[in-house]
């Protein structure tokens, strides 16, 4: 079929309908490769289009006897064996040396199929609920028209418990992100206490993707880097379990199903418009949502793990980076500059590995090791003065800049033309022809 359609191209081709270009997309080849079809087409006709290893027996063929061979041991000595033991004992028992395909396709050739019978696949049911409230939350974000139209596109964010189908906390966001769920998780944890386990998809929110190149640290390491939110479960001790698919957090699933029925509704009939609006709904809605739909546990006792009383939440609930100190001990952070003061056990920092503490209210904090540094904020750099005077306000005065504004760029230098005003004179040394002179030889 492939030859026959690869000869109706080339008689188009030949008969001056259908350009090359086409062709070569039409036969799924290069244009090289049309051009040698259509050689071997002018050449020797439709037979110049068959492939040339039509008829001829591979090089790498099992041996006929060998086959044979194969088949008597498999129905007399071996009577019984399945694949894969036939396979070892034909290598070390009759220097037969064949892959284990090889033997089954011979095998299945002569009609004898596998010895083992296996069983038909399982018929597939929703996994057992854990036994007990707070062994394992789900979490995932819904991003859905909640407002339907009537304000921004919301993306909600929650977690439910598998024992229990109970919603500890969820909210709405602009979008899904980190700060979102670690809002969410904290609010979990202040409330109920500390969950062991969460079940959650391949977010690059939760875990690292694996598309991205492993770096010479994760190398070292012998694994992932862990993001904000992995690095706040394990901080907490909280167990990660990634799903390899939606249908397997289906309860979660089921859940937003039932948000985008019953909650669209409730948001429709408050008339709200605005994320604040919609998280008050959310927030009356989850009462009466967990009094309706909540089940009891196998086991009345929770699992959830209570706060230690020296645990700081804010350490643990905020976005962590390292940073190098300057010479200068000023700590570079975005567009912030955080300038390091001095304490008791050291007196400079410069050149110290620090990890900058961003908080979910704004505000920064820089850590060395487990200790808070003091900090304030470090002046910016003197700004260059422009060099044209026209820039300048009245008088000598240096324009004053805003506190929070940063130093502004160098201005580039003006490139100056030359005028009629300093034209060189025509007697001008510039203006004499240059004569290359002559080196006389000498012999």
């Amino acid at each position: 079929m492939k030859e026959q359609t690869r000869l109706g191209v080339l008689n188009e081709v030949e008969g001056g309908r259908l350009r090359m270009g086409m062709a070569a997309e039409v036969v799924g080849l290069s244009m090289r490769q049309v051009r040698r079809l259509r050689a071997a087409y002018r050449k020797e006709g439709a037979a110049g289009l068959a492939h040339r290893n039509r008829g001829r027996r591979p090089h790498n063929a099992l041996d006929a006897g060998i086959a044979q061979r194969v088949v008597a041991l498999a129905k007399a000595r071996y009577l019984g064996v399945n694949q894969q033991h036939l396979t070892e004992l034909l290598d070390e028992g009759e220097e037969i040396h064949l892959s284990r395909s090889t033997v089954r396709r011979v095998l299945l050739r002569a009609g004898i199929g596998s010895p083992r019978k296996r069983r038909a696949p399982e018929h597939r049911s929703r996994r057992e609920r854990k036994p007990r409230e707070g062994i394992m939350l789900q979490v995932d974000g819904s991003p859905h028209d909640w407002l339907e139209g009537r304000g921004p596109h919301l993306c909600l964010v929650g977690a439910i418990d598998d024992a229990t189908s109970h919603v500890p906390y969820a909210l709405f966001r602009e979008q899904e992100d980190s700060q979102g769920y670690l809002v969410m998780l904290r609010r979990i944890v202040e409330t109920k206490g500390i969950p062991l386990s969460l079940y959650h998809d391949r977010h690059s929110i939760f875990v690292v993707s694996r598309k991205h190149v492993e770096s010479i640290e994760e190398q070292l390491a012998g694994k992932r880097a862990l993001t904000q939110f992995g690095r706040a479960l394990e901080e907490l001790g909280i167990g990660s379990i990634k799903a390899d698919s939606a249908e397997a957090k289906g309860r979660i699933e089921r859940l937003w199903r039932t948000f985008q029925d019953r909650l669209v509704s409730e948001l429709r009939l408050a008339h709200a418009t605005t994320l604040t609006e919609a998280n008050e709904v959310l927030r009356r809605f989850l009462l009466r949502y967990n009094r309706r739909f909540v089940v009891p546990a196998a086991e009345s006792e929770r699992a959830y793990r209570p706060v230690d009383e020296g645990l700081d939440l804010d350490t643990v609930f905020c976005f962590k980076y390292r940073r190098t100190v300057g010479r200068d001990n000023v700590v570079r952070f975005g567009g912030h500059r955080i300038q390091v003061l001095p304490s008791h056990g050291r007196i400079s920092y410069a050149r110290a590995k620090v990890e900058v503490h961003e908080h979910m209210d704004g505000s920064i904090a820089v850590y060395y090791g487990d200790t808070c540094l003091a900090t304030t904020v470090a002046p910016f750099e003197a700004p260059l003065l422009r060099a044209r005077k026209s820039s300048r306000p009245p008088g000598n005065a240096t324009p004053d800049l805003p506190a929070s504004s940063p130093p502004t760029a160098p201005a580039k230098p003006r490139v100056h033309c030359t005028t009629a005003e300093n034209k060189p004179a025509p007697d001008h040394p510039w203006r004499t022809p240059f004569k290359p002179q002559r080196r006389k030889r000498t012999f």
